[in-house]
């Protein structure tokens, strides 16, 4: 049977169009706009404008002057003004870490993280390599119970991947006691949940869960890790005392002579909130020795104290730091933050051998690096008087209840009191008084008060730095910190000595990127720039100021995304050939060596 499609396109009546028919483009749309700008001639210069933010979401728009200066003289050589550029804006990545709202930004984020967590680990990035013999533990505390939710427990794992787990769970809360709460509603759940449940983490009792004990909880996370280092590291000095190992004597930048503990904790940890709202923190810890020599060195441990001394001190720490929050109006005794029973320490091993390893310890921190509130199934901004209302309700579901619960306990506590019916301050009159001399600087003056020790002393305040007065209310950044249910720490934090920093990474890259232009010369035999004599080296300085977030239009946006997904593609293509090749060539050595 011969085809019925036209090759060629043919006029029509409006509604039976050959399918050769070419449909209309309308510039409002994104295919329309992508195609106004296709057709552009200066596309490929645009292309090549906005490279370094293609794939970003909502990229920077920055403009200004940039001047080109001499480095040796400081001489201004050119300047150039971003109305000359296409679309008179400098675009620039966002670098957002949130998944949720630029994934591109996010993933570069999530690589910088593994290499920052995997380099303190087995050393690189300029960390050395000496620390793969440290001992190192992989580290999970959780948040102690609110109340009872949806949970799915898998007492015995048959499946080979954790991410895909189709293991048969056991029922959710099976009881035999209890049918009802105080509250008439069911008390059990026989559910077997499968692991995408939307109940799961949800209350089976919005009122008989403590929603105030959480948010506080997670206000106070980050207070309750700092002494749990604290009280690790402590552990640690006295079982170093215990053993016979000496103190170092580190001589400081003063000269004086301070003795020391001959361990170190070096940690990093990695904050997760759960699908209840809780967070519960990934840590690495890392035990590292002290070089009195040169206190800043990453030096090796005594050889008294193995992975084994270190888990200790962390259960040790775990179970014995505990605390009250301050007093508040709701809860005059205030709320007991502690860590809850599921506190798991595993010895973390370098290479492929053993069930936690480096590279997937820190593939699994960066993971949750560039996550924040999506497990709870709540993403939004921060919250204002103006938008509270759209978000927290107290008889809400449980996202709302809790948000609810941050902006009530956050509120102020405590009422000013009104102008008139402060007290005021005694002041002098101002009238003159006989003739007298101050008897710190010898001025002779009728006034009540010396003039002159008065400005000095004036100008003495004004040159202390201005520091912010300390919050009367603990519990106030919990309205700032709502959208995130109360936590209000970082996601990400480590010790100084733990590896390198985020912003060597990112200075590195940018170096990188900088300098790829000398391989294209290298390739096509022009002399680089280094190697003209001539050519003095000069600085791009800019004056930009920020003028907007985001792409002029969908299409731009559309084009720019491709572009950069394209040759990310191209990245990952050349990677796995490279790793190819590698395997390729380990097992010819083997065979040769055979």
């Amino acid at each position: 049977m011969a085809s019925t499609l036209d090759l060629t396109p043919r006029a029509t009546a409006r509604g039976v169009g050959s399918n050769a028919d070419t449909p209309p483009v309308y510039g409002y749309t994104a295919a329309g706009s992508a195609f106004h700008r296709a057709t552009q001639p200066d596309y490929y210069g645009w292309l090549d404008h906005v490279r370094a933010a293609g794939a970003c979401t909502r990229p920077i728009r920055l403009s200004g002057n940039l001047y080109t200066v001499e480095q040796s003289t400081g001489r201004v050589l050119d300047q150039r003004h971003t109305d000359t550029m296409p679309d008179a804006a400098i675009y620039t990545a966002c670098g957002n870490r949130r998944t949720t709202i630029c994934p591109s930004c996010a993933h570069t984020y999530q690589r910088d993280a593994f290499q920052l967590l995997r380099a303190g680990l087995v050393g690189g990035k300029g960390v050395p390599e000496s620390v793969a013999a440290h001992p190192a533990v992989f580290a999970t505390f959780t948040a102690p119970s609110f109340g009872t939710v949806h949970a799915r427990v898998v007492k015995r794992h048959t499946c080979a991947n954790r991410r895909r787990c189709d293991c048969r769970p056991e029922p959710c809360h099976a009881r035999r006691d209890t049918a009802s709460c105080s509250h008439g509603r069911p008390a059990v759940c026989w559910a077997r949940h499968e692991p995408g449940d939307a109940v799961l983490g949800r209350p089976l009792c919005l009122d008989c869960y403590d929603h105030d004990h959480q948010v506080v909880w997670n206000i106070f996370s980050g207070e309750l890790w700092h002494r749990t280092k604290q009280a690790a590291q402590r552990h640690l000095t006295k079982l170093a005392r215990r053993r016979g190992i000496p103190h170092v004597e580190v001589v400081t930048a003063t000269g004086r002579v301070r003795r020391v503990p001959p361990i170190r904790l070096s940690p990093g940890k990695v904050a997760e909130l759960q699908a209840r709202g809780a967070v519960h923190f990934h840590a690495i810890a890392r035990l590292d020795g002290v070089d009195g020599q040169d206190p800043d060195t990453i030096a090796p441990p005594p050889t008294g104290i193995t992975t084994t001394d270190l888990i200790d001190a962390l259960h040790h720490a775990a179970a014995q730091i505990a605390f009250h929050t301050p007093t508040h109006p709701d809860r005059p005794e205030g709320w007991p933050i502690t860590w809850g029973e599921q506190v798991d320490v595993r010895p973390i091993t370098t290479g492929n051998d053993g069930d936690v390893t480096d590279g997937m310890v820190a593939g699994y921190l960066a993971k949750y690096a560039t996550k924040a509130t999506e497990a709870t199934g709540h993403t939004s901004t921060r919250l204002t008087t103006e938008s509270i209302g759209d978000y927290a309700d107290p008889d809400g579901d449980h996202t709302a209840r809790l948000i609810d619960a941050c902006w009530r306990i956050g509120r102020p506590t405590h009422t000013p009191t009104p102008l008139s019916t402060r007290p005021r301050d005694p002041r002098p009159t101002p009238h003159f008084i006989d003739r007298w001399q101050c008897p710190d600087c010898g001025t002779h003056t009728r006034y009540p008060a010396c003039p002159t020790c008065v400005t000095q002393r004036q100008a003495t305040l004004d040159a202390e730095p201005a520091n912010r007065p300390p919050a009367t209310n603990p519990y106030a950044r919990l309205r700032r910190w709502a959208h995130m249910l109360g936590y209000g720490g970082h996601f990400l934090t480590k010790g100084r000595r733990y590896s390198v920093t985020f912003r060597l990474l990112r200075d590195t890259r940018i170096t990188y990127r900088r300098h790829e232009h000398h391989q294209a010369h290298e390739h096509t035999n022009t002399p680089r720039t280094a190697d003209n004599p001539h050519h003095h080296t000069t600085l791009i300085v800019g004056s930009l100021t920020f003028i907007g977030v985001g792409w002029h239009t969908t299409g731009d946006a559309l084009l720019a995304n491709t572009a950069a997904a394209l040759a990310r593609e191209r990245r990952n293509i050349g990677r796995e050939e490279l790793t190819h090749e590698h395997a390729n060539s380990s097992v010819d050595v083997v065979s040769a060596a055979a």
